[in-house]
């Protein structure tokens, strides 16, 4: 209900860079299990009908290239993180490749919130530490890392514009 990169950032503020990334990896992989967990339990009809249009487009990619898809699926959230593991669920994407395609695709960011938390905990204690060029390069890869694999999923995946395995 809350969004993963706040959530990340608060555990790296509390627990510190390394212990807060864990357990916010940790917290996020348990959601996703158990987001995939109800999607197998879910009636298929209403699956699809909590998916509307632009996630019937991702079920076929899901179902065409499977865990590089959904890799990018949770690198670039289009659709809500739970929605995503009940959808990948309810098409039986198999369980270790969901996880592991989660733990890919949320990695990136994940560390990302965990940067930015740190800095923001080192913003409170001495503003005068902060390390700004850290905190533009990440958010500058973050910002191209997105811009990539959104044109590729969009425009090579949902489109159809490519068929290569």
């Amino acid at each position: 209900m809350f969004p993963r990169p706040l959530i990340t950032l608060f555990a790296v503020v509390a627990f510190g860079a390394w212990l807060g990334f864990r357990y916010a990896m940790s917290g996020i992989l348990i959601s996703a299990f158990i987001t995939s967990v109800i999607g197998m339990r879910m009636d298929r009809g209403t699956v699809r009908r909590l998916a509307g249009p632009k996630l019937n487009r991702i079920i076929a990619v899901l179902r065409r290239r499977g865990i590089v898809a959904l890799t990018a699926l949770r690198l670039v959230p289009l659709a809500p993180f739970a929605i995503v593991g009940v959808v990948a669920g309810a098409i039986r994407v198999k369980l270790l490749d969901f996880m592991l395609a989660t733990a890919f695709g949320i990695l990136p960011g994940t560390l990302v919130a965990t940067v930015f938390g740190d800095q923001l905990e080192v913003a409170l204690r001495d503003p005068g530490e902060v390390n700004l060029w850290l905190v533009a390069a990440v958010a500058m890869a973050l910002g191209i890392a997105t811009f990539l694999v959104r044109r590729w999923l969009f425009t090579t995946q949902l489109h159809g514009e490519s068929t290569r395995a």
